[in-house]
């Protein structure tokens, strides 16, 4: 009996307990530089040196934390601790354990917990009249301790990490209009956030919103944890949390938002969605609010079609093995054969992800961070009740579409469409809108500039390794030497090109040096035309 009582005062000596939430509001307030200028906005994150703030218009500004004043300097340093202690008290659920737990790590607590058992009361009615005995408990403690480590902390950082090669299998059907790339931490996925299917029709709930692409692209890019973790406890995706901004990305780059809209709605229920689960938001941003279960049409039923922002994937009605998929836990998923969690998207609530099992970190206003953000054009508008969406096409040029739709038994539209201002510069958006008042037009002469993908920034094998260029980083002026003379003759054309995908050099020959000095700092892309071949390069001006 003794063995027993200190075997059970041992284990429970292990446990701890949580604590409790607390959460804080948006601060507002003016920012001041270094150089005298000052900017009013609200604090949105900090990332990679710089602090992002959302303006009155809902547009974001970001400029480097080192051009701020030391006060304000300070203000984000204590900002960044305190959303950084936010997720860590979080604590949402007090009456049910809904954190997912791992079969295997479990089976193998009892087993093991059994057979010690067993062997120590052996052992300990055995040597009963020795010192032995007591080493019995001590080391059954030892072994158990260790393995609960193991179990519920290294096994699940191991199974956690994802392999992104096999990630990249499930975006590439969608390529090139999505391109993928990836370093030691984050999958990234740029885009445009338009899919390939009509957008819009069969919408009966519309609030006059229309979709615009938007540059998803270099620090804008998507980000996918490859090492995601496990949360001690699970955030409900409810009309509280990440209300603003995505949860996941589909896999052919459009982003996937809460079901429930900024007004605390179903957006499928209140007919607010088109014949694929999406719509446009209020930065004339198009995103999902369901599982985009048609994806499977262009995909592989044993892949994902959906990242969440936690890391994990999200497949549909078959599990990775291929076979049915099995009954889901609270959090609307499981852990698979292989010991790896993932999400469902079924047709009915809650479509996809019930509760973020990975750790995830929210900002004040509950978004998840990070993650890119649109560019509105114009104000945020109101819904036209009675309104039908029947349809929306590009229109001849490319460069726009013509959303058309039913009211009161007639048929009216939006013509839109965007053109550059100049090479870089802003765009202009000219909306046209033919309804039942009349047709009136609505420009906007400083809208962002449109992008394009840039797919492959990384060296091509072959004939491309016979390139070299120096110095890179580059200040002023750029060498590219060729390692085969018989290359030169062969270059149709060399181009430098932005993040955005905007091209600011061009020749149609070879050109042994190019001047740099006039770009600013960041990382460009220098494209080398070779026959049918495209060579692609990443180079850094500093």
């Amino acid at each position: 009996m003794k063995y027993f009582l200190v075997l059970t005062i041992a284990l429970i000596s292990q446990l701890s307990f949580a604590h409790d939430a607390n959460y804080e509001n948006v601060i507002a307030k003016d920012w001041h530089l270094t150089n005298g200028k000052e900017i009013s906005g609200f604090f949105f994150m900090c990332k990679d040196g710089k602090v992002y703030l959302e303006q009155e218009d809902h547009s974001m500004i970001h400029f480097p934390v080192s051009e701020l004043v030391s006060e304000d300097r300070q203000f984000v340093k204590e900002k960044m601790k305190k959303i950084a202690d936010l997720n860590k008290k979080l604590e949402l659920d007090k009456t049910a354990d809904s954190t997912p737990q791992n079969p295997v790590k479990n089976s193998s607590l009892i087993i093991l917990f059994i057979t010690v058992a067993a062997l120590g009361g052996i052992v300990y009615f055995k040597f009963r009249k020795t010192k032995l005995r007591y080493i019995v408990p001590v080391i059954a403690v030892g072994l158990i301790s260790s393995l609960f480590s193991f179990t519920s902390q290294n096994w699940k950082k191991k199974l956690s990490t994802t392999d992104p090669n096999t990630m990249d299998l499930a975006f590439t059907p969608f390529k090139p209009a999505i391109n993928t790339f990836w370093d030691n931490n984050y999958f990234y996925v740029e885009s445009k956030g338009i899919p390939d299917h009509e957008m819009m029709a069969g919408i009966t709930g519309w609030q006059q919103q229309v979709p615009i692409p938007q540059c998803y692209v270099g620090p804008n890019a998507w980000s996918i944890p490859l090492n995601p973790v496990i949360a001690t406890t699970p955030v409900p995706v409810n009309t509280v949390h990440f209300i603003r901004g995505a949860l996941a990305v589909a896999v052919n780059g459009v982003p996937i938002f809460n079901p429930y809209t900024n007004a605390g709605v179903d957006a499928y229920l209140a007919g607010q969605l088109d014949n694929f689960g999406g719509h446009s938001g209020r930065a004339d941003d198009y995103h999902y609010h369901i599982a985009p279960l048609h994806l499977y049409s262009q995909q592989t039923n044993t892949l994902p079609i959906a990242f969440a922002l936690d890391g994990f994937a999200v497949y549909g009605s078959v599990e990775p093995d291929g076979s049915p998929m099995s009954t889901l836990d609270i959090n609307h998923g499981h852990f698979g054969t292989d010991g790896v969690y993932h999400y469902h998207g079924t047709a009915s609530a809650p479509y996809m992800v019930g509760k973020m099992v990975g750790v995830v970190t929210e900002d004040a206003t509950y978004q998840i961070i990070p993650q890119p953000q649109a560019s509105p054009v114009r104000p945020a508008t109101n819904p036209l009740t009675g309104a039908v969406i029947t349809s929306c096409v590009a229109n001849g040029s490319g460069n726009g579409y013509i959303l058309s739709y039913t009211l009161g038994g007639q048929t009216y539209s939006v013509d839109y469409n965007w053109n550059p201002g100049g090479n870089p510069g802003p765009y202009t958006y000219t909306f046209n809108f033919i309804s039942p008042s009349g047709t009136t037009t609505e420009t906007y002469t400083n809208g962002f500039a449109q992008c394009d993908i840039v797919a492959g920034t990384s060296d091509i094998p072959g004939i491309e390794m016979g390139v070299y260029l120096y110095p890179n980083p580059v200040k002023d002026q750029l060498t590219i030497e060729l390692s085969n003379d018989a290359i030169e003759k062969d270059i149709r054309s060399m181009a430098i090109y932005s993040y955005t995908g905007q091209r600011l050099f061009y020749v149609d020959h070879y050109a042994n040096k190019i001047n740099t000095s006039n770009l600013s700092k960041g990382v460009y892309l220098l494209k080398i035309s070779v026959y049918n071949k495209e060579i692609t390069k990443k180079l850094i001006i500093e």
